[in-house]
C-alpha cells in the first residue's frame, strides 16, 4: 500500500493517513484482513514520528476499520460499528453545509457526489 500525504498541506498529516487508508478500503485496495505497516516502519517510510501514525490507526481502530493486536500487528476490518449511521449522517450535514456556504447548488453538490460515488462503485456492486 502506498501512501500519499502532503507534507506542506494544512490538512494534519495523521487526519491524511486517516482518510488515505478509508478511501483504499472503500476502493477495494485494501480488503478485510489486510496487513497494515507498523507504525514505526509508516514513520520511517514516510519521513514522520511515528506517533503521527499511532494516531491515525487509533482513530482507524475508534472507527471500527482495523484490528490491532501485538500478534497481527495492525489488519483492515470491515466492521460496522455502532452508531456509525448517525455519527456519518451529521459530519456528512457539515459537509454539505461547507458546500452550500462555498456557493455550491443542489445540483453541483449532487453531481459531486455522484462523481465521487463512481469512483468505489466496484467495490459496492
Amino acid at each position: 500500500m502506498i501512501l500519499d500525504v502532503d507534507l506542506t498541506s494544512e490538512v494534519p498529516i495523521y487526519q491524511q493517513i486517516h482518510d488515505r487508508v478509508v478511501e483504499a478500503i472503500a476502493a477495494g485496495e485494501l480488503a478485510d484482513g489486510d496487513p497494515l505497516p507498523s507504525t514505526r516502519q509508516l514513520a520511517v517510510d514516510l519521513g514522520i514520528n511515528f506517533h503521527t501514525v499511532n494516531k491515525s490507526y487509533d482513530q482507524l481502530r475508534r472507527d471500527g476499520l482495523l484490528l490491532i493486536t501485538r500478534k497481527s500487528g495492525a489488519v483492515v476490518r470491515r466492521a460496522s460499528t455502532a452508531g456509525f449511521a448517525a455519527a456519518w449522517q451529521a459530519r456528512l450535514k457539515t459537509l454539505l453545509a461547507e458546500a452550500i456556504a462555498h456557493g455550491l447548488d443542489e445540483r453541483a453538490v449532487l453531481a459531486h457526489c455522484e462523481e465521487t460515488l463512481k469512483t468505489f462503485e466496484e467495490v459496492t456492486a
